[in-house]
């Protein structure tokens, strides 16, 4: 596809924003090493046969390679913290980095062009968080055909010509959001009822995390009865609770889904007064369901630490580049916060500095 046209359909998303002072010290953070992390052995195996490491990246790249990144899009501020942790990363290494948004999960087009767009460019690499786990096989093919290494980050692809994959099995925050759950109900004598909101369908975390949420599920009282699945922006999430309520709501005891899900249903349960009623789980986190936890409005959820994702992503990229040795599927521990752990745990693994906006590259 011609350079030309994705930037006239999408003329926002290679933008140069600039940084206040206050915004470019929060980019170049704190030291984040070395970081306890799950190493796949053997790599990309599917019964999750891992072992336990710790991971420190390079201290700077040998040149400055020129790094492409596609997410899906920036609608929620998990993906922000995405942002911040690939582009801290990249300004650490000195490495040149463009990021390219779809605009949501409903846009595998768009992601599409984008990724052919970074390949006539000649970029280094690719880094994908993909919207469809099987929608970009004939692009990777033809990157790999090229020579140009690409990493599966965070979101899962079924394509075996990937390089590495920086991803926590969502399988795992699935199972620990269930986890928690059924420890709040060990001897129930009564059903306890839960709406359940997964994601988007036809993304591959979707698919783990409703498989690990229903296995943690399994042989307990808690019934899921109802499940809806729907892009994560706010506005269909908000839509997709709304209807839940307006047929289970003197049923329900729990609702539980995206960080999307979690932030509308407590305005939506506070504004219909169920908020004593029905109680509300995330089962990955964000800013929203940080200060929801602060005020007890959400209950608890584990974090797949995203921003050290990236930042992982890039070094791995960079260790593939200049054919240094290099963990081939690798991820940090998932974690479960509640109000218990809260204060103790170090949330810039997984939260963008406070004030942070969206940044689209790192000039080469």
């Amino acid at each position: 596809m011609p350079r030309r046209l994705a930037r006239t359909r999408f003329p926002t998303l290679l933008a140069v924003l600039a940084l206040s002072l206050t915004a470019g010290a929060a980019v170049a953070g704190k030291i984040w090493y070395p970081v306890e992390v799950d190493v796949w052995e053997p790599p990309f195996n599917a019964s999750r046969q891992r072992t336990q490491r710790q991971y420190t990246p390079l201290h700077n790249a040998k040149r400055r390679w020129n790094l492409c990144v596609s997410i899906p899009h920036l609608k929620d501020a998990y993906w922000l913290a995405v942002n911040y942790g690939l582009i801290a990363e990249a300004r650490r290494l000195d490495v040149g980095l463009s990021l390219y948004v779809a605009g949501g999960y409903e846009h595998l087009d768009v992601q599409r062009e984008q990724i052919e767009d970074c390949i006539a460019r000649d970029v280094d690499g690719l880094i994908i968080s993909a919207i469809s786990q099987d929608g970009l096989e004939d692009l990777i093919g033809t990157a790999a055909e090229r020579g140009v290494p690409v990493i599966d980050l965070i979101n899962g692809m079924s394509s075996s010509r990937i390089s590495a994959r920086v991803a926590v099995d969502f399988w795992d925050v699935g199972f620990q959001a269930g986890s928690f759950l059924r420890g709040l109900h060990p001897n129930s004598k009564r059903p306890v009822r839960v709406a359940w909101f997964p994601g988007p369908d036809g993304a591959a975390w979707v698919a783990a995390g409703d498989a690990g949420f229903k296995d943690a599920l399994a042989g307990s009282s808690l019934e899921i009865i109802v499940t809806r699945k729907g892009d994560t922006g706010r506005s269909v999430q908000g839509r997709l609770v709304e209807a839940v309520l307006d047929e289970h709501a003197g049923e329900l005891d729990y609702i539980v889904g995206t960080t999307v899900t979690a932030e509308a249903a407590v305005d939506l349960l506070r504004k219909r007064g169920l908020s004593q009623k029905v109680k509300v789980l995330s089962y990955y986190y964000s800013p929203g369901v940080h200060r929801g936890i602060k005020r007890g409005t959400i209950l608890a959820a584990p974090t797949d630490q995203q921003a050290l994702q990236a930042r992982i992503a890039v070094d791995v990229m960079v260790r593939i580049l200049e054919k240094r040795d290099y963990l081939e599927h690798v991820a940090p521990r998932a974690v479960l916060i509640d109000g218990s752990n809260l204060r103790g745990w170090d949330s810039s693994t997984t939260l963008p500095p406070r004030g942070f906006r969206p940044i689209f590259s790192v000039n080469n």
